[in-house]
């Protein structure tokens, strides 16, 4: 399917180019996948989500749970909200923590729920990397907030606090971790470089077989994949090094309270399964979904599904922690959106209810949101604030993780 630039994305796109040409040159003619998608995604003015590009909504690339609907919000907090009451309970700060807050709607649902329950919070803490988002959601959070008179301090954060007691969200942050690429060529695992193609004209990125891996790195591969003979020559996939260290850093720093993660992922099973030849990376533009994702640097997401096992297993040797992990749709459903849904809308009147049933079906149905999301939940000593992670809604379905 062609794609017709705009003249300021072909100006952006060219600048890109140069950028990841002259880094490529840099380093011997090739270089990581991982440096390559940061450098697509986070260089500072050129790097998809450091730019003022539009990225989400219908004006943008695509649309996440809560720009779909507030009620998506509106039942985490459903989750949290005895975690925060028994943070005050004890005399203790009542802060969230979201990363990643993309446009600031959880934000903005998750707040303006807090103040329907008359819980005044202290602090709803956001670290952002992208300025451009970070702007637009000061500005959509500081006008809810003076509209509603509601008491909270938002603020944004450069870096993860070294202390942190309350809740802890990341819904689709995982999938914006640059990632390493590797392939398997002769039996041996590789990994997959990104080089320029000087044969095309104007020059182009293509893959190319890096270095095989060392011992210490086949060390920190999923255990699955060190079954060579399962993987055919030519597969390839994906590892996820740093959004393991975030994770592992993130439970270091987390003393008391709840971690939740919402993203799309699989298993790692089902995740590097032989016939899944081609990984899970993915480009967006214009809602479009691009297999290449090479072909639009920095005016396209880059993302890629979460491989949840390795995850799971990183919260498992945490002290002191709890662990719940199911799907978006069980997760919803149990922390009682439909009650929600019924309580805050009219199914006779159908003119306004037909868009809130639409938006709701997106999230829990298998054919859309509901089974390829996946939701962690990591209840770090909760028990000394008199709760168990089961008790919270929720968690109390069937947990896929045991």
């Amino acid at each position: 399917m062609d794609i017709n630039l705009t003249q300021p994305e072909e100006e952006h796109l060219a600048a890109m180019m140069a950028k990841i040409s002259q880094e490529i040159k840099q380093n011997g003619g090739h270089l990581a996948f991982s440096r390559y998608m940061h450098i697509a995604l986070y260089e500072p003015n050129l790097g998809y989500y450091s730019s003022d590009i539009e990225k989400f909504g219908v004006a943008g690339d695509f649309i996440t749970a809560p720009e779909i609907s507030p009620f998506f919000g509106q039942t985490i907090v459903s989750t949290i909200l005895p975690v925060l009451e028994a943070l005050k309970q004890q005399g203790l700060p009542t802060r969230v923590l979201e990363f990643g807050a993309g446009t600031g709607s959880l934000a903005k649902s998750i707040l303006l729920e807090l103040h329907l329950r008359e819980f005044d919070l202290d602090e709803y803490q956001i670290i952002e990397l992208s300025p451009d988002l970070a702007k637009r959601q000061q500005l959509l959070l500081k006008n809810i907030c003076h509209e509603h008179a509601i008491h909270t301090q938002c603020i944004w954060l450069s870096s993860i606090p070294n202390h942190i007691e309350g809740v802890v969200l990341a819904n689709e942050v995982l999938d914006a971790i640059p990632c390493e690429r590797i392939c398997m060529h002769r039996n041996i695992w590789h990994r997959l470089d990104i080089a320029v193609d000087t044969d095309s004209s104007p020059a182009s990125l293509v893959s190319t077989i890096g270095a095989a891996l060392s011992q210490a790195e086949l060390n920190k591969i999923p255990p699955v994949l060190l079954n060579t003979e399962a993987f055919a020559d030519g597969y390839t996939t994906e590892v996820h090094l740093q959004a393991q260290a975030w994770l592992r850093s993130l439970t270091e720093q987390l003393a008391c309270g709840l971690l939740l993660i919402i993203d799309y992922g699989f298993h790692e099973q089902e995740y590097y399964h032989p016939q899944r030849q081609s990984g899970t990376l993915m480009a967006h533009h214009r809602h479009r979904a691009l297999t290449d994702v090479l072909q639009f640097p920095g005016i396209s997401d880059i993302t890629n599904h979460i491989e949840c096992s390795s995850l799971l297993r990183i919260l498992e040797e945490s002290i002191h922690g709890e662990l719940f992990f199911s799907s978006q749709a069980s997760y919803l459903l149990d922390a009682g959106i439909m009650e929600l849904v019924l309580e805050k809308s009219d199914p006779h009147d159908i003119e306004h209810f037909l868009p809130i049933s639409n938006a709701l079906q997106k999230l829990i149905s298998e054919a859309e949101m509901g089974e390829l999301f996946k939701v962690i939940a990591f209840g770090k000593n909760l028990e000394t604030l008199n709760l168990q992670l089961n008790q919270l809604p929720g968690f109390a379905g069937r947990n896929r993780f045991y």
